[in-house]
C-alpha cells in the first residue's frame, strides 16, 4: 500500500533537492531505518544471536535477547522520570549489572551516560554531579557512605536512586529502588529521535593538576572506536571476554566490553580485578581474551596459585595504561604458551579512548612502542610551534584525529580550544616516532623527570630496573633536591621471597644507562599506589617520599 498520499505538499518538496533542511527532514523521517548509533548496538547482536549470553555477573546470564529487553525497560523508565534528549544520568557503582543497564538504558532514552569515579568522596563526587548538571543520580549500596555528606548539595538532581546489590542495606529515605523502579516498564525500544551526532557519554578526567575535566563523546565518537577496536583487535563472536577491570573508566568499556556486545561475543562482568578471581574466571568460562594493566598482568604473575588454574583457552591478552615492561611480556609469553598474541592500546578520555595499537607482530620488534594509528585514527608528533616532527627519535607531543575525537570539555571553551589547536588533538604526552613511524611514548610532560637541566624518561629507568630478577613492580619518579633540582628516584617493590640491595639495582642501572638517568636512590616498599584502571599513582609517591633528600 502506497504512503504518498500522508505527505503534504511541502513535504514532497523536501525529495526534490538535497540541501541541508531536506537532509534533516529525511534523517529524521527515517530515523529508525538507517540510523547507527549506540542505542542499537544489543538489538543487532540480538537479532543475531538472541539466546545466547551476552554478560554473566556472578549466577546471572543475561541472553542477548533479554538485555535489549532489559535496558529498555531502564529507558522508559528514565524517560518517565522526566529524562530528555542530553540530560545527564550519573552512576556511582562498581562492575554491576545495573551499572550495564544504565549506560546501555541511557543510551536508548537519549540522554547522557557519566559514570563517577569510586574512588572519589564527598565534595569530588558533588563537583562531577553538579558541574555536569545530573538529573539522575544511581547510588550503588556499597559505596553510599562514600557520598551520603554531600547528598544535600546535588540541588540539581530530581532523582536519587539505590542500587542493591545484597548488602541488606536498605534504600534511604527518598531513594527508588533500582529493580522496583524499572521492571515493569515496556520491554520495546522508546520512540526517540537518535543521531549518530548527538553526544551520549561523560567522563571526568583525572584532574591530577587542576579541577577534573568533563569530555563529552558522540555516538560517532564512540561507534567508530568500537569498530576499530574490533578490526584492530581481531574480536570475534566467539570470544569470551574477561571484564575485572572497572567500567567507570573508558578502557574497559569502550574498548572491550562494549565492542564485544557489537560484535556477539560474551562478556564476563567481575566486581573487582582479584587475581584469583581473574583466573578462576579464564577457567570455569573458557575465555579466550583478557585486557588489565600491566601492574594487574604483574600481580597474576606472581600470585602463589598461578600454576593450578587451567588457562590455556586464553589466546589473546591486552594491555594499555601503561607500557608492559619488556621483561614482563617475555615472562608472560613463557608462562601462557597458548596465549601468542598480545595487544599494546595506547589514548585518553579525549580519543574514546584508543589512538594507537601495538599489535602481536610487533611486541618484540618494537619493544615499548605504542604502535601506530588505529584503523580510524591519524597521529603525528609536534613541536613546541605545532609543526610535525618526522625525524626518528626527536621527542615532541602526541596529537591525535579521527572520528574518536570528543566533542568538548563541557563548560570549558578555551581548554576545548587548546587542546583541538590547529586541527589536531593534543594529548600533553611526549613521544618519539622511530623510522617505520611506529610511535614510543617518553612520558607525560609533568612526569618527566628534569634532573641537573636534562629531560629523563622515567620509563626507560624503569625498563632496566625490571631486569632485576628480584623486582616485581617499579615506579621512576623525580623528588625534589638541592642540587639536582629533581632526583631520579626508583620506588621498587620485590617478589614476594625475593632480596635486593639498593646497591645492586644502581649497579644494573650503571651498566645500562647515561649516567644522568641512574637513580640516585631506591626505595623499597610493600606495594604501589593504583587507580581502579591500574595506573600507578606516581603523584601520591612523590606525596610520601618528597622529603627523602632533605639531609
Amino acid at each position: 500500500m502506497s504512503c504518498r498520499h500522508l505527505l503534504n505538499e511541502e513535504e514532497r518538496q523536501k525529495y526534490m533537492a538535497i540541501t541541508e533542511e531536506n537532509l534533516e527532514f529525511l534523517r529524521k523521517r527515517y530515523n529508525r531505518v538507517n540510523r547507527w548509533v549506540i542505542a542499537d548496538m544489543i538489538r543487532r547482536s540480538a537479532y543475531r544471536y538472541p539466546d545466547k549470553p551476552a554478560l554473566i555477573f556472578g549466577d546471572n546470564i543475561l541472553t542477548y535477547a533479554l538485555l535489549e529487553s532489559e535496558c529498555n525497560k531502564v529507558a522508559n523508565a528514565l524517560i518517565d522520570l522526566g529524562i530528555k534528549k542530553y540530560d545527564r544520568v550519573a552512576i556511582l557503582a562498581h562492575n554491576t549489572i545495573h551499572h550495564v543497564l544504565t549506560w546501555l538504558g541511557t543510551a536508548k532514552a537519549g540522554g547522557i551516560y557519566l559514570a563517577i569515579n569510586y574512588l572519589l568522596r564527598g565534595k569530588d563526587i558533588s563537583f562531577c554531579i553538579n558541574h555536569s548538571e545530573s538529573k539522575v543520580f544511581i547510588i550503588e549500596d556499597a559505596l553510599y557512605d562514600t557520598v551520603k555528606e554531600v547528598l544535600d548539595d546535588m540541588p540539581g538532581v530530581k532523582t536519587f536512586i539505590w542500587s542493591d546489590q545484597g548488602r541488606g542495606d536498605r534504600a534511604p529515605e527518598n531513594f527508588l529502588e533500582f529493580n522496583d523502579w524499572y521492571k515493569d516498564y515496556p520491554s520495546v525500544e522508546p520512540d526517540v529521535y537518535l543521531r549518530i551526532e548527538d553526544p551520549v557519554q561523560m567522563t571526568y578526567t583525572s584532574g591530577t593538576e587542576t579541577l577534573p575535566k568533563g569530555v563529552i563523546l558522540t555516538n560517532q565518537a564512540l561507534v567508530s572506536e568500537y569498530v576499530g577496536a574490533i578490526i584492530d583487535g581481531e574480536y570475534v563472536s566467539d570470544d569470551v571476554n574477561i571484564n575485572a577491570m572497572p567500567i567507570f573508566h573508558c578502557a574497559q568499556r569502550d574498548v572491550f566490553l562494549n565492542p564485544i556486545f557489537m560484535v556477539g561475543g560474551t562478556n564476563i562482568l567481575l566486581p573487582q580485578p582479584v587475581p584469583a578471581d581473574i583466573m578462576a574466571s579464564i577457567e570455569k568460562y573458557r575465555a579466550t581474551m583478557f585486557f588489565a594493566a600491566p601492574t594487574v598482568w604483574i600481580a597474576l604473575l606472581r600470585h602463589p596459585d598461578f600454576h593450578r588454574f587451567d588457562l590455556t583457552s586464553l589466546n589473546k591478552g591486552y594491555y594499555g595504561a601503561s607500557i608492559m615492561p619488556v621483561e614482563v611480556l617475555k615472562e608472560l609469553q613463557k608462562r601462557l604458551p597458548s596465549c601468542r598474541r598480545f595487544y599494546n592500546y595506547y589514548g585518553q578520555t579525549e580519543l574514546s579512548p584508543y589512538h594507537t595499537i601495538l599489535k602481536p607482530a610487533f611486541q618484540f620488534t618494537k619493544p615499548g612502542s605504542a604502535g601506530q594509528g588505529g584503523l580510524n585514527m591519524e597521529t603525528r608528533i609536534e613541536d613546541e610551534n605545532h609543526n610535525p616532527i618526522s625525524a626518528p627519535g626527536e621527542p615532541g607531543e602526541i596529537c591525535g584525529r579521527g572520528p574518536h575525537v570528543m566533542l568538548m570539555y563541557f563548560k570549558e571553551p578555551e581548554k576545548t580550544e587548546d587542546a583541538l589547536a590547529h586541527d589536531w588533538f593534543h594529548s600533553g604526552d611526549i613521544g618519539v616516532l622511530d623510522e617505520d613511524d611506529f610511535v614510543t611514548v617518553v612520558d607525560r610532560k609533568k612526569d618527566m623527570v628534569k634532573t641537573g637541566g636534562e629531560n629523563v624518561s622515567s620509563r626507560e629507568v624503569e625498563e632496566v630496573v625490571y631486569r632485576h630478577p628480584a623486582v616485581s613492580e617499579v615506579a621512576v619518579i623525580g623528588l625534589p633536591h638541592e642540587k639536582w633540582v629533581e632526583a631520579v628516584t626508583a620506588v621498587v617493590v620485590l617478589k614476594s621471597g625475593h632480596k635486593a640491595t639498593e646497591e645492586e639495582i644502581i649497579t644494573l642501572c650503571r651498566e645500562h644507562l647515561a649516567p644522568f638517568k641512574v637513580p640516585k636512590r631506591i626505595v623499597f616498599t610493600e606495594k604501589l599506589p593504583k587507580t581502579p584502571s591500574g595506573k600507578i599513582l606516581k603523584r601520591d609517591l612523590r606525596n610520601l617520599f618528597s622529603n627523602i633528600y632533605n639531609y
